[in-house]
């Protein structure tokens, strides 16, 4: 972007992931789920193995067929798991093999149910809700009832185990719950995440169309105010030449040299635009400086005097309210040369107030009618230059009475300063 006349930036872009997204996040996290059914399983195969009653034969049998869990889960659960099959006919299929081998080791050894710490996170997570509570119902309940059957204990017993059963199924609901929930926020942030991702791509594109349009405006305004009128002085100052070469070859030759003299400037107006640096005119030079120059070309191309007065206590301004003024002063001229006629008086008057900087470039021409259509980029181009400063931009005009642009720029007041100020500069002409 030019430095000349900085743009409302645009929207900046979200703030985006310190690195792309891993697609294989899900099955890492699920590692973790891993580990605690492996943790639960070898607990409760150790249990079995461990104990004295009913007898080593029958708890190797429990432990022999509970250790068939492990390769079932591996080979058949897992993949239902990752695949988040819920309520498909594997996942039904996977819980029913896993119940059948765990409630008969269950009937033989007690021990056999700490396993409902695992089997139960896997119900809530492949069945859902109604689905999910009738099977840890019966994981939690049905192996009680067949082990009593089985065995016929006590009352004690049966106690003791009808009470473990009640409180590992309390246990279930509320893990289950616990799990749903966080599958549900993790379902709704996910879909949270594809719309963020979503939105972030659309504002990228608008933010980058918004960008491409507004340079393109600058770059048109610029073109207009610079080379454009550049050009219009040349083809004004060849149709001079062209029409003095025959009775007028002194005059002839000072017009070639203001046509050598207004492509240079041209050319350095196209370097600055391609640098993206500010205008030629205020490189190294104050605005009134600048203006005084343009009043100066103005009178050698057109032979009309062009005055420039300055008021107020003259001071640097923000360099996109000092372009403003200059591209201002630039497109009042260019449509006075056109327009005017001549012998068209222009007076240029740069006011420098405490919160606004003022310009009025008037000329004596012919004028015009400003309800009458009229084509052009040049005044709307003015208006647009001065709002984006938060300025105005006023043409007043009248057939034959002569036309006035008039800019308001607003500017922060000066700073105090100890020092006296600079003396207030009146009126100076150009010529």
């Amino acid at each position: 972007m030019s430095a000349d006349l900085p743009l409302e930036e645009p929207p900046r872009r979200l703030s985006a992931p310190d690195g792309p997204r891993d697609p294989d996040v899900y099955h890492r996290t699920y590692r973790r789920w891993d580990v605690y059914f492996t943790i639960v399983f070898a607990a409760t195969f150790l249990f079995v193995l461990g104990g004295s009653d009913p007898g080593p034969g029958l708890r190797a049998v429990a432990a022999a067929v509970f250790a068939a869990t492990a390769p079932w889960y591996v080979l058949v659960g897992r993949p239902v798991l990752l695949a988040d099959a819920e309520d498909q006919p594997r996942a039904v299929v996977y819980l029913v093999g896993l119940f059948l081998l765990f409630v008969v080791p269950s009937a033989l050894v007690g021990e056999t149910r700490i396993a409902i710490f695992a089997l139960t996170p896997q119900c809530f997570m492949l069945l859902r809700m109604r689905r999910a509570l009738i099977a840890v119902t019966v994981i939690n309940v049905v192996p009680v009832v067949v082990w009593a059957l089985v065995e016929r204990p006590g009352s004690g017993d049966l106690f003791f185990n009808s009470l473990f059963a009640a409180v590992s199924w309390a246990f279930s609901l509320l893990i289950g719950s616990w799990i749903i929930m966080v599958l549900q926020q993790s379902t709704e942030r996910a879909r949270l995440i594809a719309e963020l991702e979503a939105s972030r791509e659309e504002v990228a594109r608008l933010s980058a169309a918004h960008g491409a349009l507004a340079e393109r405006e600058r770059l048109t305004r610029e073109i207009h105010d610079t080379l454009a009128q550049g050009f219009t002085s040349l083809l004004m100052l060849v149709q001079a030449v062209e029409s003095e070469l025959d009775h007028d070859m002194p005059l002839a030759r000072r017009h070639l040299g203001l046509m050598a003299g207004t492509a240079r400037e041209n050319l350095a107006e196209a370097r600055a635009l391609v640098a993206g640096a500010g205008p030629a005119d205020l490189a190294g030079s104050s605005l009134p400086d600048a203006l005084r120059r343009l009043a100066a070309r103005h009178g050698e191309q057109t032979g009309a005097p062009a005055r420039v007065e300055v008021s107020g206590a003259v001071r640097p301004l923000p360099a996109a309210v000092e372009v403003v003024a200059l591209r201002g002063c630039q497109e009042a001229l260019s449509n006075a040369r056109r327009h005017a006629g001549p012998g068209a008086v222009v007076t240029i008057a740069l006011g420098y107030g405490e919160d606004a900087l003022r310009l009025r470039v008037r000329d004596t021409g012919r004028g015009f009618d400003p309800s009458a259509p009229r084509e052009g980029y040049g005044l709307a181009g003015l208006r647009a230059r001065a709002g984006e400063v938060g300025g105005t931009a006023q043409v007043a005009a009248a057939p034959g009475e002569g036309t006035t642009v008039a800019l308001e720029l607003p500017v922060r007041p000066p700073a105090p300063s100890a020092h006296p100020s600079r003396p207030t500069v009146r009126t100076r002409s150009a010529r």
